[in-house]
């Protein structure tokens, strides 16, 4: 059976439709059970640049645990940082 679900509305930008979507139950408005799986293997994550004041001795901590790891000491301390945001949200990596 297929229910009725309502009409997505237009939206004027992201920042719009990101809080619409934030506020509203998406099964309302598309039928997932028809979804299916996406793949964008050349899609980039956006980044963006920020400044962080750390003491040296960690930084020197982290380059040396980096270099164990064979990774670039910015991308372990991003690393470091999803593993501890996935544990935070109770997620398995």
């Amino acid at each position: 059976m297929m229910k009725n679900l309502k009409k997505i509305p237009e939206f004027k930008n992201e920042v719009e439709e990101r809080d619409f979507w934030n506020k509203n139950d998406s099964t309302l408005y598309i039928d997932w059970k028809t979804a299916k799986k996406a793949g964008f293997p050349k899609l980039k994550p956006s980044t963006r640049t920020i400044s962080i004041r750390l003491p040296e001795h960690l930084i020197e901590e982290i380059k040396i645990l980096a270099n164990k790891n064979d990774v670039p000491y910015q991308s372990f301390i991003k690393l470091i940082l999803k593993e501890r945001i996935d544990k935070e949200y109770g997620k398995s990596l």
